[in-house]
């Protein structure tokens, strides 16, 4: 497929001095390119958890030593479970 490509002149010349170095065309560099672009940023990104503490402060004092088990009882705590 044919296409047109609007490039700034320093970057076009320095891309075809490049090809006449590797002895290859200026398709085939661009093309390169382009596959190793949509190869980077079609890899699935690393799951982040956003940050989503409060003031910093942490656990409030009475919550800093109880076990998984008191805080789930704490939560349910009135909600029937």
């Amino acid at each position: 497929m044919k296409t047109t490509l609007d490039l700034p002149d320093p970057l076009l010349q320095s891309a075809r001095k490049l090809a006449a170095r590797e002895r290859t065309t200026l398709r085939a560099l661009v093309e390169e390119g382009l596959r190793h672009v949509v190869a980077e940023k079609s890899r699935s990104r690393e799951f982040r958890l956003r940050k989503a503490s409060f003031k910093g402060r942490g656990l409030r004092p009475e919550w800093r030593d109880a076990s998984w088990e008191r805080v789930r009882d704490i939560a349910y705590e009135g909600r029937g479970g």
